[in-house]
């Protein structure tokens, strides 16, 4: 993408799995953004960012180095190691920065407010990249959902599973509590946040939280329960240890049913090196093929064809920045508030503890 001349220049902190192949590409890919700044200390990260995005990129060491420069960047984006994301936020909110933060904002939700205090006091956008709010089968159900096609929904089952019978090390997986690591906040992060979009505030949460494969340190295979304000019952399921995956979602309603299998084809495609700019014409971005349709349907099973075909939405992680965009030029809302990250950590917190002492928490 061609920088001009009144985009907003954009300092990315972190070059790792959440920079290189979710932030960096799509900052680049959305009209009226230029990634100006990357911040990694390793040349070979650093190297790898000019190749893509050309050798004008600069890159510099560390975050005091962005700070040094804020008056010449528009916003910054925080795609760091989840313990370092409330110092930079603050560091980067002092500095006169609006700021996106990658998921988990903050390892509470008090310090989540605390940050959305601060956001509030300097007139500054603090954003969190919920980006699995723009996926493929979560679209397509806020759409079921919002036409009646499956009257009142009672229950919702949302799956994020893996097979990795073997950890691959590294902070995601660390057990110090300082790291913020384990699926629970990870990918917990995501199925929690979906639950509370669709629907509402968690009243009372109830977690099981395990350690199962051998040398792992922190949660890998983890199950949440959500009772709803409004009566709906949400059961989340994240793991790494799953022999045999589940179907993406299952919602029951008064009316009918939907059933998805399969993940958002979005990650990886990012993650193989395509980009939402180049899918045109036979391979357009975000769209899966009809073979992994979900169905509709009432009292017959999905697997021997029961229902019908729901034709799945496209996924759009580009709808993500391009509403910060936006919202920075003051022609949109903030896509996903400081607010609502740390109301999803209030439940994220509640699932903690309820898995730790044995019984459900009401909030």
């Amino acid at each position: 993408m061609t920088e001009g001349k009144n985009d907003l220049r954009v300092g990315l902190v972190g070059y790792g799995l959440a920079g290189s192949v979710f932030h960096a590409p799509l900052i680049a890919a959305t009209e009226g953004l230029a990634l100006d700044t990357v911040v990694t200390s390793n040349p070979e990260r650093q190297d790898r960012a000019r190749a893509e995005f050309g050798a004008g990129l600069r890159c510099v060491a560390d975050a005091d180095e962005l700070w040094a420069c804020a008056d010449e960047l528009d916003l910054v984006v925080v795609a760091s190691p989840n313990k370092t994301h409330v110092a930079l936020a603050t560091a980067a909110l002092k500095a006169g920065l609006p700021v996106v933060v990658d998921k988990p904002l903050a390892g509470t939700a008090a310090e989540a407010r605390e940050l959305a205090a601060l956001a509030d006091e300097r007139g500054l956008l603090l954003s969190v990249f919920q980006n699995r709010r723009w996926d493929n089968d979560f679209r397509t159900l806020r759409k079921l959902i919002a036409d009646g096609e499956l009257g009142d929904v009672w229950r919702f089952e949302s799956r994020f599973e893996r097979w990795r019978p073997h950890p691959k090390g590294g902070w995601r997986e660390s057990g110090d509590p300082e790291e913020i690591g384990g699926l629970l906040y990870d990918l917990g992060s995501h199925v929690v946040d979906q639950a509370l979009v669709l629907f509402g505030p968690a009243v009372r949460v109830y977690a099981e939280t395990d350690v199962r494969r051998p040398g792992a340190q922190a949660d890998d295979d983890t199950f949440v329960a959500i009772t709803h304000a409004g009566g709906v019952r949400s059961h989340l399921y994240v793991s790494a240890t799953t022999a045999q995956l589940g179907p993406r979602f299952r919602v029951l309603g008064s009316s009918a049913g939907y059933v998805k299998y399969g993940l958002d084809p979005q990650e990886t495609a990012l993650r193989d090196g395509k980009r939402p700019t180049a899918s045109e014409g036979k391979d357009p971005w975000g769209v899966e093929p009809e073979s992994m349709w979900g169905r509709v349907g009432a009292g017959e099973s999905p697997l021997t064809g029961g229902g019908r075909p729901e034709p799945t939405l496209p996924g759009d992680y580009p709808a993500y920045y391009a509403a910060v965009a936006a919202a920075l030029r003051g022609d949109g809302e903030n896509p996903v508030t400081a607010h609502e990250a740390a109301s999803a950590l209030d439940v994220l917190e509640a699932a903690r503890r309820s898995a730790r002492e044995g019984v459900a928490v009401t909030l």
